[in-house]
């Protein structure tokens, strides 16, 4: 009863969330009664106890600066014709019934990464693949799973996603870091998910009709566009852009953010880099009107991430601070490592955790502020190892939370990732009724994703993949209790 007691905060977050509360009013909620929880169980002082929260809050400090960074970037790569050139290329190529899907599940997977968005990248692109789908004679459920599949890749591995920072943050590991750890797997889940998009276009004996995207974007309803600018307004922006055109040589900035980040560049220098590079060509090809416009965009970034980001990062830490300070993970931690024996196996159950975090939370942000600070926990208090190798497990956390949150998200019916899509979908096409199951069916990119990390994870074939291998006995071993 006293361990029930001293993780009811946490089970507090999780109800108010599931309710719909506002993480930036839960968790302070959560804050107070775990302090009091706190003081009346363990006879903790409340200065120690507000010490260990803000000194919880002055370790993620830095995660702070690459939150305000990341969320700058990306308005500079909305708005600047970056995203818009992306898709422009992608559809000179030539779209038919049969590539449509593919198509778009690579333009999406290359466009998240870009604008460090999921769910702006599916609203932005789902009105333009489902419509030219309707034009060559494609299966709209089959483009619309592609699209919902691609716009997680970029969510999941994107230098400038939320996502990406936040799990890296909780796990005190660099988001280039986590980038290079996990490269080659998400490449070859594309790849893979490339080749089962294919193969069902040609089973399903789709056309070869062509299609032209300007013909795709002409055929959306008015009232459509309407519906898509309540829902997310810098979609349609990128929508006109496309449209209107902008010069190839804007997807150079994104480019440079990518290359840094392979050769293992600090993230804030590559997020510095994409937005002067982003800035500058912007105002060489017209898109940008002024410098001030540009100071403009950084200070709407630098907004948005202070009003909900970097305060949700505050009140959590503070939380995962206190919660350490009583020792609530443990009954949690004991029995993880009781059902393990080996590191590996104690990593799997880490990664269930957070799929189910995800499926009560039906949030993945929620997910990944709420299961990440127990999964290091858990981690940090149950292994031997050298700190490099302990990096890497934190890395391996740090990957489970973000894809548990962003790929989970894509087969569980009532997460709001899966209803917010939905509605994007039947209000931009209202041709046909989609329901959550649709995106779920076709999603290959979510179901290799979801189900290959947890095999390769817990079997020890993620030797196999480049710069994936998690250490293993001898080099790590867990404790004995």
């Amino acid at each position: 009863m006293k361990n029930f007691i001293k993780f009811s905060p946490i089970i507090i977050l999780g109800l108010l969330l599931i309710n719909g509360v506002d993480i930036l009013s839960a968790a302070p909620i959560s804050v107070v009664l775990a302090i009091i929880i706190a003081m009346i169980v363990e006879k903790l002082k409340f200065d120690d106890l507000l010490e260990s929260g803000v000194e919880r809050v002055r370790g993620a400090s830095m995660i702070f600066f690459v939150i305000m960074f990341a969320y700058a970037l990306a308005e500079i790569f909305l708005s600047t014709g970056v995203g818009a050139s992306i898709i422009i290329i992608s559809l000179k190529l030539g779209v038919t019934g049969k590539t449509v899907a593919v198509v778009a599940f690579i333009v999406t997977c290359v466009l998240a990464v870009g604008t460090g968005t999921s769910w702006g990248t599916f609203a932005a692109a789902a009105p333009i693949f489902l419509w030219l789908t309707y034009i060559v004679g494609g299966n709209v459920v089959l483009t619309a799973c592609s699209v919902a599949g691609g716009s997680c890749f970029g969510d999941n591995i994107g230098l400038i996603s939320d996502t990406t920072v936040l799990s890296s943050g909780m796990q005190k590991v660099e988001v280039v870091d986590r980038i290079r750890h996990q490269g080659v797997w998400s490449g070859l889940c594309v790849l893979l998910a490339s080749i089962c998009i294919v193969i069902t276009s040609f089973i399903m004996d789709l056309p070869n009709t062509m299609g032209n995207p300007a013909d795709a974007i002409a055929a959306i309803p008015t009232e459509a566009i309407t519906a898509l600018a309540q829902e997310r307004a810098s979609a349609v922006a990128l929508l006109e852009q496309v449209q209107a055109g902008v010069p190839i040589y804007m997807t150079i900035p994104l480019i440079i953010v990518i290359g840094l980040a392979i050769k293992g560049v600090p993230t804030l220098l590559c997020l510095g880099s994409g937005i002067l590079t982003g800035s500058i060509f912007g105002l060489v090809s017209g898109t940008v009107p002024s410098i001030s416009y540009i100071f403009n965009l950084i200070e709407t970034g630098f907004a948005s991430a202070g009003s909900w980001a970097m305060l949700m990062m505050i009140w959590v830490s503070a939380l995962g601070g206190i919660m350490s300070r009583m020792n609530a993970f443990a009954p949690i931690s004991k029995f993880i490592v009781r059902i393990s024996s080996k590191v590996r196996h104690l990593m799997a159950a880490n990664y269930l955790l957070c799929l189910l975090g995800n499926a009560c939370f039906g949030d993945e942000n929620s997910t990944i502020v709420t299961i990440g600070p127990i999964t290091k926990e858990v981690t940090d208090n149950n292994v031997e190892a050298n700190e490099e190798d302990m990096y890497k497990l934190r890395l391996r956390n740090a990957l489970f939370a973000d894809a548990g949150g962003v790929y989970g998200s894509q087969i569980i019916p009532w997460h709001t990732f899966i209803l917010f899509y939905v509605a994007i979908c039947n209000a931009v096409y209202p041709l046909y009724k989609f329901m959550p199951f649709d995106i779920i069916k076709y999603n290959f990119m979510s179901l290799i994703a979801v189900f290959s990390l947890f095999i390769l994870t817990i079997t020890g074939w993620d030797k196999f993949i480049p710069l994936f291998k998690l250490p293993s006995e001898p080099d790590v071993k867990l404790k004995k209790l």
